[in-house]
């Protein structure tokens, strides 16, 4: 196992028990706009075979039922994010995975749609899960990727650092009781944003029709891709 699998598994593993609480306390509730907003854009439906990946306590699942899919599968590295998804999901027709998006256990062209949701970062090779997607969705099957990025705008840039690197983790740590958590996610982000070009990386993979929306004054950034 690879020094970035093994400290993403440790940190989520760790955190897994207060995941839900801090995604909502510390982006203030704007988190479940970000997932019905990809969702919706996504074309999420009751005719949708989806596969969460990177699912962590399954909130996307969770959306995408309401909207109709009930042919859902989560997957994530950690086991003990599963386990707080099983207990939240036996509604889902599917089941849940332990497994890495660089080697997806689906067949070729078995789903309609791939979300992932504020994971991409953690994948330790971004290029080889993209291929992964590509090769399991169905053709006009869509990738759908919610990531957060660093907004353009300087004065609220400055904010945002300011709130990530001071704010986050001490309150974040406090309330994990795992500093070193929130102290990778802004330093994980800002790294992500200067050397990842995400839509480069999906036509790598063969993907077409490739959109970007911005959210939030650019802090969340949902890239769809088509295949």
């Amino acid at each position: 196992m690879s020094d970035k699998k093994r400290q993403v598994k440790r940190i989520f593993d760790s955190i897994a028990f207060r995941y839900d609480f801090l995604n909502h306390f510390l982006s203030f509730g704007i988190d479940h706009y970000w997932r019905k907003k990809a969702l919706k854009l996504s074309g999420i439906n009751s005719d949708s075979i989806l596969l969460d990946v990177a699912c962590g306590t399954g909130d996307v699942a969770i959306r995408a039922n309401k909207m109709g899919a009930t042919k859902i599968y989560g997957a994530d590295f950690s086991h003990n994010m599963l386990k707080l998804f099983n207990k939240k999901s036996n509604w889902i027709v599917g089941r849940n995975v332990q497994m890495v998006a660089e080697s997806i256990p689906f067949k070729d062209k078995s789903v309609t749609n791939i979300t992932v949701a504020f994971g991409v970062r953690n994948f330790y090779n971004i290029q080889q899960g993209f291929d992964s997607f590509f090769r399991v969705l169905k053709k006009n099957g869509k990738a759908t990727v919610i990531e957060f990025r660093m907004p353009e705008n300087r004065f609220f840039k400055a904010l945002y650092k300011f709130y990530f690197k001071k704010i986050l983790p001490k309150v974040g740590g406090l309330i994990s009781g795992d500093k070193e958590a929130y102290t990778y996610l802004p330093e994980s982000v800002e790294e992500f944003d200067e050397k990842v070009d995400l839509v480069k990386l999906l036509k790598n993979s063969g993907f077409i029709n490739i959109k970007k929306h911005s959210m939030t004054f650019g802090i969340v950034q949902v890239i769809i891709a088509e295949k």
